[in-house]
């Protein structure tokens, strides 16, 4: 028997937070980051999915886009604990997920994004999802978008 599990993205505001001062950090010391150290930008910020269930298989996304611009999600392999270590720009995986809402789109019309990528990204996601109960992302707000516009899930069947 399956079921689907629909679960959304969580802004952590915690952690974007540290990643945030770990750059006002480096800036004020006149420091550089460590080589290979992904560094959070001014329109990005961190999300968590949570996993209740490890058996899942991807079914689809689910972006509102509230007006015209651009979303793109980064997933962070299982390697990275952000309590403990700087974020480093090989742990992130590929590929990203783009969504956006042209300037003429109706309100009510879907995201857009590449189909085949953002098939090929949930795949993966519950892939280490078998073997994760939380993981990372990096939401990356551009053309208009920002945290208060957007509403993001992603759905899976689980094999109960």
């Amino acid at each position: 028997m399956s079921a689907d599990l629909e679960l959304r993205f969580l802004p952590d505001s915690q952690l974007t937070e540290v990643m945030r001062l770990r750059v006002q950090s480096l800036q004020q010391r006149g420091q550089r980051r460590q080589d290979g150290e992904r560094l959070l930008r001014p329109n990005e910020a961190v999300y968590r999915l949570d996993f209740s269930q490890q058996a899942l298989r991807f079914s689809h996304w689910t972006v509102r886009l509230a007006r015209p611009g651009r979303l793109t999600v980064t997933a962070t392999s299982q390697l990275w604990t952000p309590d403990l270590t700087h974020l480093m720009t090989r742990q992130l995986l590929e590929p990203a997920g783009v969504f956006w809402r042209a300037p003429g789109d109706g309100g009510d019309a879907p995201a857009q994004c590449y189909e085949a990528d953002a098939h090929e990204f949930g795949e993966r996601i519950g892939e280490l999802a078998k073997v994760r109960k939380v993981m990372y992302f990096l939401f990356a707000f551009a053309d208009g978008c920002s945290p208060d516009t957007i509403d993001c899930s992603i759905t899976f069947t689980a094999d109960c």
